[in-house]
């Protein structure tokens, strides 16, 4: 283990005491979502917000960003982790509400919730009505398909059999490029993931598109059944999205950027978006 690993370990170590000890010890689930107090200390925050709560949009229905685990009915995930070490940087307080994908972008225009994670691609339309962080991540779209697919092994090939039908998510840039590849009579969008997940592997549906890193999370769960086909589609930058003016928007750029340059951001990645994950 070199001295790289070393540190972030330690990073992260001294994080999970810091979220216990400032949220009064063990941490508090209210319908399964967490409940913290205010993390961090006014000393050693990087901009101090002084314990500000600061509401987080999640869908939990999108693995590895956030889901409720099967197991023990308990919200997780990488926005979880991440925001938790945003706001001992910052010294504020999380405030995790969840709210449906459909809506959630048009929400936090709206300033129901001051900050929304959930893998959102960063866009120019969508940046016409929110503001975005620096971007934290860039991810792949892919295909998955059932296990033993052999009509087609890439998006070229899909569009050339007019009987395939490409399942997706509304509201999403998956739907875009989907759309931008096949007429809508070939693109089926479902509520929500899981569903179109459900879709392929009853054969519903012939393919799914989505970014790669959440379909990892679902082949954690259903590997004997679905698997990746082809090459990458597109790449995209996911960041946070804020209300238009947000005094939020330039704290926590500082501390992503204070992440990325310490390691701590890489290993919040490399534990969640890596094909061996899966909801604990």
């Amino acid at each position: 283990m070199n001295n790289k690993k070393m540190l972030v370990i330690g990073i992260l170590l001294i994080s999970a005491i810091t979220w216990t000890a400032c949220s009064g010890g063990q941490v508090k689930y209210v319908d399964g979502i967490p409940v913290y107090g205010c993390l961090g200390t006014a000393e050693d925050a990087l901009v101090d917000l002084d314990c500000q709560e600061v509401t987080f949009a999640v869908e939990n229905a999108y693995p590895p960003f956030n889901y409720i685990s099967s197991e023990t009915g308990k919200a997780g995930g990488w926005d979880y982790e991440v925001m938790n070490e945003i706001c001992t940087l910052l010294h504020c307080t999380p405030v995790f509400q969840e709210c449906s994908w459909d809506i959630m972008i048009q929400s936090v225009a709206d300033g129901l919730y001051d900050v929304a994670g959930d893998g959102i691609t960063i866009t120019a339309e969508r940046d016409e009505i929110v503001d975005f962080s620096i971007g934290y991540v860039a991810f792949p779209q892919r295909l998955l398909v059932q296990v033993g697919e052999d009509r087609f092994d890439s998006i070229e090939d899909f569009v050339e059999n007019p009987d395939l039908v490409l399942g997706t998510q509304i509201s999403t840039t998956n739907l875009e490029t989907a759309l931008t590849y096949l007429p809508e009579e070939q693109v089926k969008a479902f509520e929500l993931f899981p569903f179109a997940i459900q879709a392929l592997i009853s054969g519903e549906i012939d393919a799914v598109i989505i970014d790669e890193v959440a379909g990892s999370g679902y082949l954690a769960e259903n590997g004997d059944k679905i698997e990746f086909v082809g090459p990458v589609i597109v790449s995209e930058e996911l960041g946070f999205t804020f209300p238009n003016g947000s005094e939020l928007v330039e704290p926590f750029n500082t501390a992503i950027q204070f992440m990325m340059e310490n390691g701590t951001l890489d290993a919040f990645n490399q534990k969640f978006f890596n094909p061996e994950f899966a909801p604990e």
